[in-house]
């Protein structure tokens, strides 16, 4: 069975940075993408970065500001976040993705951004 764990998260003020960290355990075959996905109350859950084939992609929201790492071997992902803004606040989530298009999902870690 493949789960996610997350770590990192928190409150943070306006300005401040913030890491986040994703760790699978069981066996993923293939992992074709490993990104973060932020939830926002009241909002659809969006892409802020992931990586795939080795190349990196980021929302245009965060580009210059978060920047998105990881090992598919060792089945880890960082999200490091710079310069957070009130905007940034949202519930983030680490997937995985592997063949056939399953799916993998952290449980969520709340980032509040707020003086």
């Amino acid at each position: 069975q493949v789960q996610l764990l997350e770590s990192g998260g928190g409150l943070v003020q306006p300005g401040g940075s913030m890491r986040l960290s994703c760790e699978a355990s069981g066996t993923i075959l293939s992992i074709r993408f490993m990104g973060y996905y932020r939830q926002a109350p009241g909002k659809d859950r969006e892409l802020v970065a992931g990586i795939i084939s080795g190349m990196t992609k980021y929302a245009d929201s965060v580009k210059g500001r978060f920047t998105v790492s990881g090992d598919n071997v060792l089945k880890t992902l960082y999200l490091q976040m710079n310069s957070l803004q009130p905007e940034d606040t949202a519930v983030y989530y680490c997937n995985f993705r592997g063949d056939y298009g399953v799916d993998y999902w952290g449980q969520g870690t709340l980032v509040t951004v707020s003086s």
